[in-house]
C-alpha cells in the first residue's frame, strides 16, 4: 500500500509595479509558477487599479500552509500595492485582534528584491548596521496575524547583478519553495 503525499499550499503574492523592467522578480516568479504546490497571485496583474476584492483575498490566503511576499525593496518598504493590500485584507476581526485567527499557524516568507547593494541599507550609514534594521514591520506584520516569520531571502544589487549570480539566486529560491516545510520554524 502506498502512502499518499499531500505537498503543502504555497501562495506567492507577487508585487512588482514595473515587472516587464524585473531582471530577479520576474524569473523567480516564473521558476515559483512551474511548481505543482504553488500558486502565484501578481497583485499588479489583478489590481491595476487597486481595487482590491477583499473575500476573494482572503479565500486565497486562507487555503495556503506558506504565504510568501515577493517583491523588490522600495524606499525600504513595500510596493504601494502590496501595503494597500496588507492594509485591506488582513482586517481586524480577521487575520488579527478580537476573532482574528485567519492566519494563526501559517508559516510566511519574505522573498525580496533591493537594487542597491547591501551596503546602502545601512540604517545610520555605519558598516556596522544591516538590513535586518528594516525587516521589523515585515516581521511585527506576520506576527500580529498570528504567522510564523522565517528568515527572509534576500537579493541585494538585483540592478547590477550579473546572470550567473540572479541565475543561482533563482534556483535558491526554487529549491527554498521545494524544501519547504523542512526550514520552516516549528509549529
Amino acid at each position: 500500500m502506498r502512502a499518499i503525499v499531500t505537498l503543502p499550499n504555497i501562495l506567492v503574492l507577487y508585487a512588482h509595479p514595473a515587472a516587464h523592467l524585473s531582471r530577479v522578480n520576474s524569473r523567480m516568479v516564473d521558476a515559483a509558477r512551474g511548481m505543482p504546490n504553488v500558486t502565484v497571485h501578481d497583485l499588479y496583474e489583478t489590481y491595476p487599479d487597486f481595487d482590491i476584492d477583499v473575500p476573494r483575498e482572503q479565500a486565497l490566503i486562507a487555503g495556503a500552509d506558506l504565504v510568501v511576499f515577493q517583491h523588490p525593496v522600495q524606499w525600504f518598504g513595500m510596493p504601494a500595492l502590496m501595503k494597500e493590500w496588507v492594509d485591506v485584507v488582513l482586517e481586524h476581526g480577521w487575520a488579527f485582534g478580537e476573532g482574528g485567527t485567519a492566519l494563526h499557524g501559517k508559516d510566511h516568507l519574505l522573498a525580496i528584491t533591493s537594487g542597491g547593494p547591501q551596503d546602502s541599507y545601512h540604517p545610520d550609514g555605519s558598516p556596522d548596521d544591516s538590513f535586518s534594521a528594516f525587516l521589523p514591520p515585515f516581521q511585527q506584520t506576520a506576527e500580529l496575524c498570528g504567522m510564523r516569520w522565517n528568515t527572509p531571502l534576500v537579493f541585494h544589487g538585483a540592478r547590477q547583478a550579473g546572470l550567473d549570480a540572479v541565475s543561482v539566486h533563482v534556483e535558491t529560491y526554487r529549491q527554498h519553495l521545494a524544501a519547504y516545510p523542512a526550514w520552516a520554524r516549528p509549529k
